[in-house]
């Protein structure tokens, strides 16, 4: 993903006199402005949106008040649904299509957050009852999790809804007691002020109409971001973007005074490797399928498929025709804006000049200010050469990187070679036959142990353009694709901003309600090493 702060770790401590220059909403089909939306917020304005945010902590402590926000927030983004669709394709050229879907994900991930706090779970209730006799004396231990603070949200460009203002950093540290303030996208203003106030109706509507500027507040331009970061009542941080802007910030968190977690998605190749025998028996679905997720929004989701192996021979042959065939088919598309534009083209130049690279379909300009999908080709043996790094690295938009292997096949060095120079990854992908599905020791289940330390989310004969918001998903890997082991999307999200507390040998009138024997909110505990559910 990609996010609009290009500047080096090393120039976040340089003081800059701030100016309140204007924020404009621009229309990245013609590159044209559409109207202004504000202005950039100076470091005056952070301080007083940080200060209404931590004023309305108490009030978010309340179990039931954050239930009924949740939940009214999603209806409230449903009645503006019309507005804030229209407008965020006039930002984005991202489509109504998939921006109702997107909106719908958003939504309903404020409901599932709201199921959450109901259900109780992620508190992760402990009681250990006092024992005398025990060797030591054991006294009374009760845990619970408690909300860290003020969280700073920086929104993706690829998702005006989904992983910006309203999204799932938003939905799960409101859910765990958390005030928000977002650094809104540059490249979605509008929308991402659309949003904000649906939020904040939500917030009057459930009795916090003096606190709703602090339960939820956006800050526009990039001197924001970096104020935002500093601000010593900001908690913690949740960022969705490049690794060069991700990686300034993550080290501004980490040099304040009193560091804070900093829980970003980098970037992600999202490798893929395909069998010899899955070749063998579905070349045409592989191949079409691989079309259809490296193309999907115009090649600009995080899980796109960046590196895929794919055999030598006539099955890989056959697997390329069709892809070939399949993407030459995608229409041409706009980017998110010019600058993402300018680095696809650039990038896909650069790797295209490396020597035994070809482009089968060209990653090309297209008419206006479009883009035409395409894939290069290369030998995997030349992924282990000097020179051939930036094939393992991200590239922004429609194209993806097929590198062939021989007859050593997919567990050979060429394959093992590369997948050793990857970083840290999103997703990994293996695609086999179907007698290899059936051999717990056999090559498949070895190439499994192999991609599984690349990546969050490992796949098997499926493609990675699609992130189920469910408990068990897990959206996040090993370092540059997140800068935590946690996950940004499905309801375990809510951990980033909590805290584990013990009380021991307290009251029972000074615990909190869900730590009292009675446990007077039928909250599921473990208590004495037996689980107790509600």
């Amino acid at each position: 993903m990609s996010n609009n702060i290009p500047r080096a770790a090393s120039e976040l401590s340089q003081e800059e006199e701030p100016v309140a220059a204007e924020v404009w909403s621009v229309d990245p089909r013609t590159g044209e402005r559409r109207e202004p939306v504000g202005h950039e917020a100076t470091a005056a304005d952070v301080d007083a949106a940080v200060r209404a945010a931590e004023a309305a902590r108490p009030a978010l402590a309340d179990r039931e008040t954050r239930i009924a926000l949740l939940r009214a927030a999603a209806e409230e983004l449903e009645a503006a649904g019309e507005e804030i669709i229209a407008t965020a394709d006039a930002e984005t050229a991202l489509g109504t299509a998939r921006l109702t879907g997107e909106l719908g994900r958003t939504t309903g991930q404020l409901r599932a957050f709201a199921d959450e706090v109901v259900e109780g779970g992620y508190l992760d209730l402990t009681i250990d009852h006092a024992d005398p006799s025990a060797t030591p004396p054991r006294p009374d231990l009760r845990r619970t999790r408690v909300p860290l603070g003020v969280v700073a949200v920086y929104a993706a460009s690829n998702f005006p809804l989904a992983f910006s203002v309203p999204g799932g950093d938003t939905a799960s540290a409101l859910a765990a007691g958390c005030p928000v303030v977002v650094k809104a996208h540059p490249d979605h203003p509008a929308v991402s002020e659309l949003c904000a106030a649906a939020v904040r109706r939500a917030a009057e509507r459930v009795g916090l109409a003096e606190l709703a500027d602090g339960v939820l507040s956006v800050v526009h331009g990039f001197d924001a971001g970096v104020e935002l970061i500093r601000h010593p009542l900001v908690a913690a941080a949740g960022f969705t973007g490049s690794i060069r802007g991700g990686r300034a910030l993550f080290d501004a968190a980490a040099s304040r005074p009193v560091p804070i977690p900093f829980h970003g998605e980098l970037g992600s190749l999202n490798p893929v490797v395909v069998t010899a025998a899955a070749a063998e028996e579905r070349a045409d679905a592989i191949g079409a399928g691989l079309a259809g997720s490296m193309t999907m929004g115009v090649g600009q989701f995080c899980t796109k498929p960046g590196l895929v192996f794919v055999p030598g021979g006539p099955a890989g042959d056959a697997l390329l025709k069709t892809l070939a065939e399949r993407v030459g088919e995608a229409p041409a598309g706009v980017l998110l804006d010019g600058r993402m534009r300018e680095a696809f083209l650039e990038g896909v130049r650069e790797r295209a000049a490396l020597e035994d690279v070809t482009a089968p379909v060209s990653p090309t300009e297209g008419e206006g200010r479009t883009v035409a999908a395409g894939f290069l080709t290369v030998p995997a043996a030349r992924l282990a050469e000097p020179g051939y790094g930036a094939l393992l690295e991200e590239c922004f938009g429609p194209v993806t990187v097929i590198a062939r292997y021989g007859d050593a096949g997919a567990e050979s060095e060429e394959v093992g070679g590369a997948l050793a120079r990857l970083g840290g990854n999103l997703t990994a992908s293996l695609h086999i036959g179907a007698a290899e599905a059936e051999d717990p020791t056999g090559p498949a289940a070895r190439l499994l142990a192999a991609l599984t330390p690349l990546a969050g989310r490992v796949l098997v004969n499926g493609w990675p353009t699609g992130v189920a918001v469910v408990p068990a998903q897990h959206h996040g890997g090993p370092y540059p694709a997140t800068t935590s082991t946690s996950t940004s999307v499905g309801v375990a999200a809510i951990d980033r901003w909590l805290r584990p507390v013990a009380y021991q040998d307290t009251p029972p009138a000074l615990l909190p309600p869900e730590l009292r024997d009675e446990n007077p909110l039928g909250l599921p505990r473990r208590v004495n090493g037996r689980r107790e559910i509600g």
